[in-house]
């Protein structure tokens, strides 16, 4: 059973604890009238202005006014031209951060997640719950701390060694007992 997750959960100001408690949860997308959940597998944490890797560092822009918003909705964006990305902005407002969602069980890499989900720049800003066409929801899965991989986040080279070298991206392996609990 999915218990969709409250906007409100994603306002805490410790994105990357926020990055981590996603994995295992389902990402819901609604759509003519059903809707598909895949479970959440892979996610990188973009924190604040300091972090030179997100897009909130150079300061507000018409593009990053959305991670200037209180939590617990949707930041996509195109990257080079060619792929939406899907964020969860997390914080209060005036603390711009989100959680990259780079994989859902079966599906490898954010454009991908993206593409398969037809997910696209019209939820940008939008709320993640229930009737807004994507959320998250509680699968019952629980993830334990050391099923969870940390690495350096990817292709962020350019934020120079201190933000690079961050172990902020996350991923787990489900278990085959585990993807039946998403339909």
């Amino acid at each position: 059973m999915l218990r969709p997750l409250p906007p409100s959960t994603f306002r805490d100001l410790d994105t990357v604890a926020i990055a981590r408690s996603l994995l295992g949860k389902a990402l819901v997308r609604e759509g003519k009238g059903e809707a598909s959940a895949l479970l959440v597998t892979e996610v990188e944490a973009y924190d604040s202005e300091r972090d030179l890797a997100c897009h909130a560092s150079k300061g507000r822009t018409a593009r990053t006014d959305v991670l200037y918003r209180a939590g617990g909705i949707w930041y996509v964006y195109l990257c080079y031209g060619i792929h939406e990305m899907l964020n969860l902005v997390t914080g209060p407002a005036g603390h711009p951060a989100a959680v990259l969602i780079r994989g859902v069980a079966g599906i490898n890499g954010p454009g991908r997640v993206t593409k398969r989900l037809q997910i696209g720049r019209a939820l940008n800003g939008q709320p993640a719950k229930p009737g807004c066409g994507l959320y998250l929801a509680d699968a019952g899965v629980k993830v334990s701390s050391r099923r969870i991989v940390a690495t350096p986040r990817i292709g962020i080279d350019y934020a120079g060694p201190v933000w690079a070298r961050k172990k902020w991206r996350f991923y787990f392996e489900p278990s085959a007992e585990e993807l039946p609990a998403v339909r």
